[in-house]
């Protein structure tokens, strides 16, 4: 289920209704609201939406609202260094294989990277179904974690030419953002980018290296009390 048609703010609107029903604790974990508490929250999503459909920080302000609100002070790298450990822990087989990257970045964030050739077929946006299960366990610790969005960035070799590449890499970053989406991800906390070719790690002269090169990263970004 691939979302990425909807504009920002039916997205937002969308999937805040979803959580009209539940809360969150200081992980994001979900739990029931009052009578009165959806009653507020109705309004309060509403509001929310209107303002997010004119203003980013507005957007960002619903996004904080919805997840229970925001990280502050030390809990931040706390939450993020939990949540790194679980990645870690349910990734072992694929990290161990090298089909999984998960490393700590500055500024308390998180990259959890796969490669492309073990997700989708050459040349393909379609996921690999062997592949469904490690989107499961990411989709599992990202519904975790909550109080955090995510950038999903496709990135592929220099083979082919520049445009070919750039939509490649943008259809690949929405397919793994609609598998999130698919999983109750909620959609706000999400965007999808391609970049083509035009970010390598390394070198495109070996198989090896391009082999590198063509990846979906998945940045994990703290949602802070500071964003509101």
């Amino acid at each position: 289920m691939n979302k990425s048609w909807m504009k920002p703010g039916a997205t937002l609107f969308a999937g805040s209704l979803v959580l009209v029903a539940c809360a969150t604790d200081e992980y994001g974990n979900r739990r029931p609201l009052t009578e009165t508490q959806a009653g507020a929250a109705i309004g309060a999503i509403t509001g929310a939406a209107v303002g997010a459909a004119v203003a980013d920080k507005s957007a960002k302000g619903a996004v904080i609202g919805a997840v229970g609100g925001g990280l502050a002070g030390g809990l931040i790298g706390h939450y993020m260094e939990q949540q790194r450990r679980d990645f870690e822990k349910l990734l072992a087989p694929e990290i161990a294989a090298g089909v999984i990257r998960v490393k700590p970045l500055p500024d308390d964030r998180l990259l959890v990277g796969m490669t492309s050739e073990t997700t989708f077929e050459i040349d393909s946006d379609r996921i690999k179904p062997g592949f469904h299960s490690t989107l499961d366990k990411i989709s599992g610790v990202v519904n975790k974690y909550g109080k955090t969005r995510l950038t999903i960035a496709g990135h592929t070799d220099s083979t082919g030419s520049a445009a070919h590449n750039q939509g490649l890499s943008e259809r690949r970053a929405q397919a793994v953002e609609g598998y999130l989406l698919s999983e109750s991800v909620y959609p706000g906390r999400l965007s999808a980018i391609g970049y083509g070719e035009d970010q390598p790690i390394t070198s495109n002269e070996t198989e090896e290296s391009r082999r590198r090169n063509r990846r979906v990263d998945i940045t994990i970004i703290p949602i802070t009390t500071e964003q509101s």
